[in-house]
């Protein structure tokens, strides 16, 4: 729990963590996926709790754009292969070392960030490899709500999460006094 206090950055993978992995296209060549909203408010609860979150996917995806720009995440990196520059990029704009950052990722070419991540996050099902370089496995798959989980797991190491939970609590009680 110590390594999850020091951290300031959540980098997220998109398919196969944010999304279940299966790409869906139409007769018509669309492409489609389905983002959990759980995860959404994870990403937002986590950014108000002070941790920033940053996107580096393989796949440069409209539908990705889309959802980002719904959950207003301005470090979106899409259609790197190699993850690494990426990685590097976000690190130096928020002036962090490694120790600072967690990433969540699901598959090869996530594992240079899963390694050189101060805390490596995945899901449950992923090869071997993936879950040997993995600080923590969430119980939750993939597009189903490990995101969320692995927003509570880092609110609740840096003592966060319970504020996050009482702002919604007292909106509720404000608004039924009369």
């Amino acid at each position: 729990m110590d390594k999850v206090k020091k951290i300031k950055l959540l980098i997220l993978d998109v398919d196969g963590t944010m999304t279940n992995g299966v790409l869906y296209y139409s007769s018509a060549g669309h492409e489609m996926r389905g983002f959990h909203v759980h995860d959404g408010l994870g990403i937002k609860l986590l950014r108000k709790s002070g941790v920033a979150v940053a996107i580096i996917s393989a796949k440069k995806s409209e539908v990705i754009s889309k959802r980002m720009d719904d959950l207003k995440l301005e470090h979106v990196y899409l259609g790197y292969e190699n993850k690494l520059p990426a990685y590097d990029a976000i690190k130096k704009t928020f002036g962090l070392d490694d120790s600072q950052i967690a990433y969540m990722g699901d598959d090869l070419p996530d594992l240079p960030l899963l390694i050189n991540a101060g805390f490596a996050i995945t899901v449950p099902g992923v090869a071997e490899i993936i879950q040997q370089h993995a600080d923590y496995i969430c119980q939750k798959k993939a597009g189903q709500g490990a995101v969320r989980e692995a927003c509570e797991y880092i609110m609740k190491a840096q003592n966060t999460f319970s504020a996050m939970v009482q702002s919604y609590s007292d909106n509720a009680y404000s608004k039924s006094t009369p």
